[in-house]
């Protein structure tokens, strides 16, 4: 992940994996160029108070899908309907300002990252089961984070990496409604066996079998 904040969405077996964006991210940014002004200022008509804005109406929308139970069929439905048009809004509002603000101005920064990100960004619209921003993946790592402090370190970049790849196939298995446990004893017993990469994607927590237990 080039800065952090981009999802990888798990789609079916005959895709690669999806590079989203993380809107959450890029809000940030221009709450920090809205913060730049001064009060008085921090205006409506302001181009970060507008995006802002925009951007709210954009999780309005994904607040409605959560609060009905939207299935991703419905959910992709009721952001064509909705979210569609105000990203339409976002890119205009984004072509009218990208290139009459200092590039390294607060401002600047947020509609330079805003434009680079744009075909990730935009991309969640085009299926209901794509998160809007990367939250539920950050919450999910946050004991982890907070964790470290008494765990100290890994010991080595080879460590980290294998932490790393641990702490994903067990929260992968939370969201999943998978039994941890259950799985890395069905999954380490299997592993001497696998040779080639199908053999491997077998093993991953949506494909591997549990024994009853």
């Amino acid at each position: 992940m080039s800065d952090g904040y981009e999802v990888y969405a798990q789609v079916a077996l005959t895709h690669d994996l999806i590079h989203l964006g993380c809107w959450a991210h890029c809000r940030r940014y221009f709450v920090e160029a809205l913060d730049a002004l001064p009060k008085i200022a921090r205006t409506p008509d302001k181009p970060a108070s507008q995006f802002l804005a925009l951007i709210a109406k954009l999780y309005a929308v994904e607040s409605h899908a959560q609060d009905n139970n939207l299935s991703a069929s419905e959910r992709l439905r009721y952001r064509q309907l909705h979210s569609v048009a105000v990203l339409g809004h976002i890119q205009t509002l984004l072509l009218a300002h990208l290139h009459a603000v200092v590039p390294g101005s607060a401002l600047g920064k947020a509609l330079h990252y805003l434009s680079s990100q744009w075909p990730k960004l935009s991309r969640y619209v085009e299926d209901g089961s794509y998160p809007i921003d990367n939250n539920a993946a950050e919450n999910s790592i946050r004991p982890f984070v907070i964790g470290r402090r008494n765990w100290l370190f890994s010991d080595t970049v080879a460590g980290a990496n294998a932490s790393a790849n641990l702490y994903s196939l067990l929260q992968t298995c939370k969201v999943n409604g998978i039994n941890s446990y259950r799985y890395l004893q069905a999954v380490l017993v299997a592993l001497p066996l696998a040779q080639t990469a199908d053999d491997y994607e077998a093993l991953l927590p949506w494909n591997l079998v549990l024994p009853p237990g």
